[in-house]
């Protein structure tokens, strides 16, 4: 006889989760770009309603019918995310091309199997949408992010980019891009 089992799931988000993802959202950026961003740049714990309702926006209206959006789900709570659209690089091609725009998990939920679902999942949804590869942009510092999508056959393809915030006192964000078959 095995014990009891944890109820986990990954699924397309709702508008009613549009509090819960902003929530994660802002937190984890908080943490994430803490010392790349000044303070006071960084998003505040009471501005979660403002960006819960640009979520719900966007899960009401997608601006294209393949910009998905995924939740990792422990019971009801939302503890990752994942955003799935065509590729907009110039060097990719927008209807053979992917881009995990944003994958995250929160920190307290990892080493669960919440981001191995989640991608997964990801990577199954954009099948589905007919891509034949997935790229996604990663801080080059992120070293726990890039180590977790290496494992699981992603690879880094020699694309870099350094993004200035504009805001005085931010230092530039180094991005490495990596790439995997969907096929």
């Amino acid at each position: 006889m095995t014990g009891p089992t944890s109820d986990v799931s990954v699924r397309v988000a709702w508008p009613d989760d549009a509090p819960a993802i902003a929530a994660l959202q802002l937190r984890v950026w908080r943490e994430q770009y803490a010392g790349v961003l000044p303070l006071e740049a960084l998003p505040a714990e009471d501005e979660v309603d403002e960006a819960a309702g640009a979520w719900r926006e966007s899960l009401t209206r997608p601006g294209d019918a393949r910009n998905r959006v995924l939740v990792a789900l422990e019971r009801n709570r939302v503890v990752g995310f994942a955003i799935t659209c065509p590729a907009a690089d110039p060097d990719c091609d927008p209807v053979a091309d992917a881009e995990l725009m944003e994958f995250t998990v929160d920190p307290g939920e990892r080493r669960r199997g919440h981001g191995s679902r989640l991608l997964q999942a990801a990577a199954d949804t954009m099948r589905a949408d007919r891509f034949r590869r997935s790229v996604l942009w990663l801080a080059a510092t992120d070293d726990d992010l890039r180590a977790f999508l290496v494992g699981a056959g992603w690879d880094a393809d020699g694309a870099h980019r350094e993004l200035e915030a504009g805001i005085p006192g931010a230092e530039t964000v180094r991005q490495v891009r990596l790439h995997t078959a969907l096929s």
